[in-house]
């Protein structure tokens, strides 16, 4: 079995440009429009958008790689280091903060050159330790094979089957260099036969060339990705980020493993390169998917934008205003009056009058169920 990184031809890859076209023209058209439409937003709703798109692109990224942080920690780190002022922070450990300071580098600062320091420190914010759980592992450099090869495999030990096995550690110098110097745009690109390639191929591209390199001992995967969220933000021309490749790649693990298994072991060669239409074919399909789930993850948000809209400044007071937002939060439990004025900081009296008046202008409802006693709920949820 040889693999892609063994033929003579590596690394010059090709494609079909007619199979990949209408896809592709079908993402930029997306991508376009949902920039366009976040941008109409308020700055607190574009920055809400934001914190909840970044938070589940570092949550999803570690998941596929079976790795569970904790969401609040998640969120609060990447809070504080985006300078966003909201409610509820909390400490956060080394761990998480190394993989939220890796994909905010990498989407923040995508117009930097990616660097074989910039790649060594995004490798030791992932292991702060210097281990991958129990085991000791090469931080901030690349892998020396003295284990032996790298391979992806899967089973139980004994009864193991090989996925994929990457280039020997004595080539990485060499063909990282090829690697960096193509994706900064400082050499003539070796693959496509074409000196422009669109900027989501591109991202495409380097996800698959850099994860087939495999230049660390542990976190190819998560680097992987944020190297392609990086190009994807250069492609956007935004380092404001509205969708995530994570989140629908950990829906559809086992499909992403399965294409750059099915890929890298590709054989479908000619005189002219490595045919990797395939995998376009994935990865397009896959940001597609991506943007249709943006539109779910963000509904609460276009909501809350929908009505600000229609309720300008003047018509609500601050104490209902914020209350309003909790309710389109999510609020835990039951909103009564008594809750109302212990969060709004009011009299009851005051949390009461409130209230009936949002229960006129048709905003709030009273909770048909019931109970002990009387509460209520935004209509508009």
């Amino acid at each position: 079995m040889k693999y892609i990184h063994q033929l003579d031809i590596w690394p010059k890859l090709i494609w079909d440009h007619q199979q990949i076209a209408s896809m592709l023209g079908t993402v930029r058209n997306r991508q376009g429009r949902l920039i366009g439409r976040m941008e109409t937003l308020g700055f607190l709703l574009r920055s809400e958008a934001i914190l909840q798109t970044l938070t589940l692109d570092v949550l999803k990224s570690s998941e596929i790689e079976g790795e569970i942080l904790d969401p609040k920690q998640v969120r609060s780190s990447i809070a504080r280091r985006l300078g966003m002022k909201i409610g509820g922070l909390i400490s956060s450990d080394r761990h998480v903060d190394g993989v939220v300071e890796m994909m905010l580098d990498a989407t923040q600062n995508f117009n930097k050159l990616l660097t074989k320091d910039r790649l060594f420190g995004w490798h030791a914010s992932l292991f702060p330790t210097g281990r991958s759980g129990m085991h000791k592992i090469i931080v901030g450099a690349w892998r020396d094979d003295s284990h032996g090869p790298m391979r992806v495999v899967s089973g139980a030990v004994g009864r193991e089957r090989v996925h994929f096995e990457a280039p020997e550690a004595v080539r990485l110098n060499s063909e990282m260099k090829n690697f960096l110097s193509w994706f900064n745009g400082s050499a003539s690109l070796t693959t496509g036969g074409t000196m422009d390639i669109d900027p989501v191929l591109k991202a495409g591209i380097a996800h698959l060339w850099f994860v087939t390199l495999h230049p660390f001992e542990d976190g190819n995967g998560r680097i992987a990705r944020a190297i392609a969220d990086m190009q994807l933000a250069r492609a956007d021309g935004s380092r404001e980020r509205f969708y995530s490749m994570s989140v629908q790649i950990r829906q559809e693990r086992n499909a992403y493993y399965n294409i750059l298994e099915k890929t890298q072991k590709n054989t479908n060669t000619s005189k002219e390169g490595i045919d990797v239409t395939a995998w376009l074919k994935w990865f397009l399909a896959c940001l597609n998917r991506a943007l249709d789930t943006t539109e779910n993850t963000l509904a609460v948000v276009f909501k809350k934008a929908r009505f600000w809209e229609s309720h300008p400044a003047g018509s609500i007071n601050e104490r209902q205003r914020i209350m309003l937002n909790k309710l389109f939060d999510g609020l835990e439990g039951k909103l009564t009056s008594s809750k109302w004025a212990k969060m709004a900081k009011c009299s009851q009296d005051t949390a009461q009058r409130d209230m009936l008046d949002l229960i006129e202008k048709g905003i709030l409802i009273k909770d048909s169920a019931g109970g002990r006693s009387t509460s209520y709920l935004l209509k508009y949820l």
